[in-house]
C-alpha cells in the first residue's frame, strides 16, 4: 500500500504559485490564507477562517500525512505540503495561520514574515527568551505585515466591558489580580492524553521537521502525539492556559514584563510519563505595584476558569461573564454592574483578516504576545531552578 507521502506528492507538485501578492488589500478583497499545523487547533482555525467572508484557504502544511488528508476534506482546493516552506513559496498567499507546538513557533514565524506573509500566531507566541527576541527582530523588519497573536480573549466582548469598569473612580488603586484555571477528567482519562494511532510511523510523519531545533531523538510516536507532556516542545499549562489570562489583562492594564516570578507545584495526579506538572501556583510581581497570582490544577474543576481584579474602590470578576462589584467602604452608594457586550463568532480571526485589509493594528498585537511569552518563560525557569527568577530589563535576560 502506498504511504501518504505519495498522496502528498500528487497533491503538491511543481512550484507553488506564480502570482505576486500585495500586502495591501481592499476592504472587500479576498484574503488567501494557508495553515501550518493541522492538528486540532489548526483545524479549528481553518474552519474559523473559511467561515469569514471573502477568505480562501489555498494551502495547508503538516508533518503528519493523515492530518493533511483530513484537512483536504475541509478545504478541497488547498494544496497540501509536508514542508511548510513549500507553502510559503506560494506568492499568491497573503497570510498564514501557525498552529504548531511552541518549540516551532519562532522558526515558522520568522520564515513567514521573511516570505512576506501576514501571520496569525497561536499562543504562546514565543517558547524562549531567545525565540522572542528573534521573532521581534523579524517583526521589526516586516514593514506593514500584520501579526495577530492567538489570545482570543483580546477580541471578546469582555474587553469593552472591562475597559468601562477599569476607570480610576470605579477601581481606585489596583494592587492584585487573582486568577485560576482548573479542569477535571474522568478516572482513567488523563488531561491532554491522546491515543497513538498505528499509522503514526516514520513513513507518515516527518519526524525531523517535527523536532526542529529540539534535541534529536529516535522516532517516538507518543512524543509526537502527546507533545504537550514534554518540556522539549511544551510549557504545559503555563503556555497553554496561563498565557491567555495574562494577555487579557496585560493588554488592558498595559502591564510590562514582571520583575520577579515564582512557580511551585508538581506532578501530583497524572503519573503517565508526562514531564509537565499538573498542579501549580505562579506569582508574578510587576513594577506597576501589582501582584498577579495564578493557580492551576487538573484534578478538580470546582473553581473553573476566572480572574479577579482587586482595587481599593472595586473589583472586576471575569469568568464566562464579567461584572463589577464596588467596595462599599470607599463607594458606599455604588451598585454592581454586569457586562453587556457580546462576543461575535470568530471575532479574533475576523479581526486579523480586517487588519490585513486595513493595515491597522490587530486586537492582540506582537508586543502583547512578547510580554506574555517572557512572563511565561520566567515561570518555567523558576520551576526548573526551584527559585524566584528576576528580569534584567537592561540586558533582557532572566537572572
Amino acid at each position: 500500500m502506498q504511504s501518504r507521502r505519495n498522496f502528498i506528492g500528487k497533491v503538491a507538485t511543481g512550484l507553488a504559485g506564480t502570482l505576486a501578492a500585495s500586502n495591501v488589500l481592499g476592504a472587500s478583497d479576498r484574503v488567501r490564507v494557508g495553515v501550518i499545523g493541522m492538528g486540532a487547533r489548526g483545524t479549528e482555525l481553518l474552519r474559523e477562517a473559511l467561515a469569514c467572508p471573502n477568505t480562501e484557504c489555498i494551502g495547508i502544511a503538516d508533518v503528519y500525512t493523515k492530518r493533511l488528508e483530513e484537512a483536504k476534506a475541509i478545504a478541497p482546493g488547498a494544496q497540501a505540503y509536508l514542508d511548510y516552506r513549500r507553502l510559503l513559496d506560494d506568492r499568491s498567499l497573503d497570510a498564514v495561520l501557525i498552529a504548531t507546538p511552541p518549540h516551532l513557533h519562532a522558526e515558522q514565524f520568522v520564515a513567514a514574515l521573511e516570505a512576506g506573509k501576514h501571520v496569525y500566531q497561536e499562543r504562546t507566541m514565543a517558547f524562549t527568551v531567545e525565540d522572542a527576541k528573534r521573532m521581534r527582530a523579524a517583526h521589526h523588519h516586516a514593514g506593514n505585515l500584520v501579526v495577530q497573536v492567538g489570545h482570543q480573549t483580546c477580541s471578546s466582548g469582555h474587553v469593552q466591558d472591562a475597559t468601562t469598569f477599569l476607570q480610576p473612580e470605579l477601581m481606585g488603586k489596583i494592587t492584585g489580580i487573582r486568577a485560576h484555571f482548573y479542569r477535571n477528567t474522568p478516572h482513567g482519562k488523563p488531561q491532554w492524553a491522546r491515543p497513538v494511532y498505528p499509522d503514526m510511523t516514520p513513513e507518515n510523519v516527518a519526524w525531523d521537521s517535527f523536532l526542529g531545533d529540539a534535541p534529536k531523538r529516535e522516532f517516538d510516536a507518543n512524543r509526537f502525539q502527546n507533545w504537550r507532556f514534554f518540556w522539549d516542545y511544551s510549557g504545559g499549562t503555563v503556555t497553554e492556559n496561563l498565557s491567555p489570562q495574562l494577555a487579557f489583562w496585560y493588554k488592558l492594564l498595559g502591564l510590562q514584563i514582571p520583575g520577579a516570578v515564582t512557580m511551585t507545584g508538581g506532578l501530583y495526579l497524572w503519573k503517565d510519563g508526562r514531564e509537565v506538572p499538573d498542579t501549580i501556583h505562579v506569582s508574578l510581581e510587576h513594577h506597576e505595584e501589582m501582584l498577579f497570582s495564578w493557580d492551576s490544577g487538573f484534578g478538580n474543576n470546582q473553581l473553573g476558569v476566572a480572574e479577579e481584579v482587586l482595587g481599593t474602590n472595586g473589583a472586576i470578576s471575569k469568568g464566562q461573564q464579567i461584572r463589577y462589584t464596588p467596595q462599599k467602604v470607599n463607594r458606599p452608594g455604588a451598585n454592581e454592574m454586569m457586562g453587556t457586550a457580546r462576543t461575535e463568532p470568530r471575532a479574533h480571526m475576523q479581526n486579523f483578516l480586517d487588519a490585513i485589509r486595513s493595515l491597522q493594528e490587530p486586537n492582540c498585537p506582537f508586543d502583547v504576545g512578547f510580554r506574555v511569552s517572557i512572563a511565561c518563560r520566567m515561570a518555567l525557569e523558576s520551576y526548573f531552578q526551584q527559585r524566584t527568577v528576576l528580569w534584567d530589563a537592561a540586558r533582557e535576560e532572566i537572572v
